[in-house]
């Protein structure tokens, strides 16, 4: 078997490998046991702040600085909202307290924000509703306990949101870290080529559930139980709708017989109305030019289709918690007529926050980071996702990426869970977080290294709650700043 290796790093700067090259099965399990030695499982319990740790609002403020000034705000806004929100927007936070803890030395393609709401459904090429990690902004090769720890961490965030019990949180970060462990476990034992086509159909795993649960109308259902599927099969049915005609009749209106986009802002402004006539054209042309380099990133057949949709116009859009402030634009495209939309997202990618712990990408693109990054670790990816490089409107040259805006896209509404919905969900979200990291990193060594007991999911159980306790001295700390008028926050947009 040829394993392949993958570097990450500029000259000079820090290597990773996912693999040691050419190990046998019995030998990758022993590498993941001796991990064992340096990294004891019981250690993932730790967190404890040390005296110098960064302040955590002077790390947001220096995301700020490269970042739309007008738009920040509105970040501070959505953060200050609870400590789940303020915890979705402080990944480069996690990312330098996370370096401190042990690791394993096992390398993965990691997510890098792998928290509860990154985690969704959307179609596959197939028209398939799929359930996969999608947001990969922050994607570089790091230690696969990142990942975990960032996903655990949020669920006894978002418990503690609900009014959930400290049992009730422990079981759902308890399950949520089973279900890692032991699809890594399964995972290890399966080819590489199943693993690599392995997926998440969400609609057949509802149906086998439902089934299963006895949630499929027969008498005697659990009612509770059967409320959370029912709520379920709402996401999947709305998701459905969620396609680019249903963002052109949100986002577009006519006028005198021309799509054009509308305007709502600050959450998004066509371009005409952010700059002068003259400079909105010639920002135009440069976004136009920017669409036909970019399709050169694609597949020929995606190229092919492509071509076949004209520009139509670009607005700017806020999106997010944490990604507020950078530069995402939506793209008007036409096929047949009006009423044949392709809707583009184009979002700036800035560099890592895993970056300064992990090591620099070996991509100096990073667009081309992310949409490296993210057909690694995806299982289906949007079949227009593409990167490139433009000037923007203050003449700064900067990397974004290109997919879909909208394409059966959905996501669980975590305000509205109850424990055991929380519950199933941590464990779809933790078994799909293991598919990703099996698609790059050792399965085999990762699943010798967690074992199968649950000494690995206790350690993390414990690290979750304490995390959430620092995550709410960093939102007071936050609250402060804007109260003593350090930053300033644009509430309820």
């Amino acid at each position: 078997m040829v394993i392949s290796t993958t570097t990450a790093g500029t000259p000079g700067g820090s290597t990773h490998r996912y693999f040691s090259e050419h190990l046998t099965v019995d030998e990758r399990i022993a590498k993941g046991k001796k991990a064992r030695v340096t990294a004891p499982r019981r250690s993932h319990e730790q967190w404890e702040q040390g005296g110098g740790r960064p302040d955590p609002v002077a790390l947001l403020q220096g995301q700020a600085a490269t970042r739309v000034p007008e738009l920040v705000p509105i970040r501070y806004g959505r953060m200050m909202v609870s400590p789940f929100t303020f915890y979705r927007g402080a990944a480069l936070i996690m990312a330098s307290d996370l370096s401190t803890t042990a690791d394993s030395g096992l390398t993965v393609q990691a997510c890098g924000d792998a928290h509860l709401s990154n985690f969704g459904v959307f179609a596959s090429a197939e028209r398939t509703l799929v359930f996969d990690l999608n947001d990969f902004d922050e994607t570089l090769p790091g230690p696969w306990e990142w990942d975990v720890k960032r996903l655990t961490a949020s669920l006894a965030i978002a418990g503690r949101d609900r009014g959930f019990s400290d049992k009730e949180r422990a079981n759902v970060v308890l399950g949520t870290a089973a279900a890692y462990r032991t699809e890594m476990a399964r995972l290890a034992k399966l080819r590489d080529l199943d693993v690599w086509y392995s997926r998440v159909d969400i609609e057949a795993v509802l149906r086998q559930i439902g089934g299963e649960l006895g949630l499929d109308g027969r008498k005697g259902a659990d009612k509770t139980l059967s409320k959370v599927k029912a709520r379920a099969d709402k996401l999947l049915a709305k998701a459905k709708t969620r396609d680019s005609m249903q963002a052109l009749e949100k986002l577009t209106e006519v006028v005198d017989g021309e799509t054009r986009f509308v305007s709502e802002p600050p959450l998004i402004v066509p371009i005409e109305e952010l700059l002068p006539e003259a400079e909105a054209t010639g920002a135009t042309d440069r976004f136009h030019t920017m669409l036909t380099s970019y399709r050169r990133t694609l597949q020929s057949d995606r190229q092919h289709l492509l071509n076949q949709f004209q520009f139509a116009g670009i607005a700017r859009k806020v999106v997010g918690v944490g990604s507020v402030g950078t530069r995402a634009w939506v793209v008007l495209m036409l096929g047949r007529d009006g009423q044949d939309p392709l809707l583009l997202q184009a979002k700036e990618a800035q560099v890592s926050v895993l970056a300064e712990f992990a090591g620099k990408s070996k991509y100096s693109h990073q667009g081309e980071r992310v949409v490296a990054g993210q057909h690694l670790m995806q299982a289906s990816s949007d079949i227009f996702l593409g990167w490139d490089r433009v000037d923007g409107l203050d003449g700064v040259r900067r990397d974004f990426y290109v997919r879909q805006l909208r394409d059966w896209k959905g996501s669980a509404d975590v305000d509205q869970m109850i424990p055991p919905g929380m519950q199933a969900y941590g464990q779809l979200c933790g078994a799909t977080l293991a598919r990703a990291h099996a698609r790059s990193g050792d399965r085999i060594a990762i699943a010798a290294y967690l074992g199968t007991s649950d000494t690995f999911d206790k350690a993390v159980c414990s690290f979750s709650e304490t995390y959430a306790d620092q995550n709410e001295r960093d939102y007071d700390a936050l609250l402060k700043a804007i109260s003593d008028g350090r930053v300033i926050a644009q509430s309820g947009v």
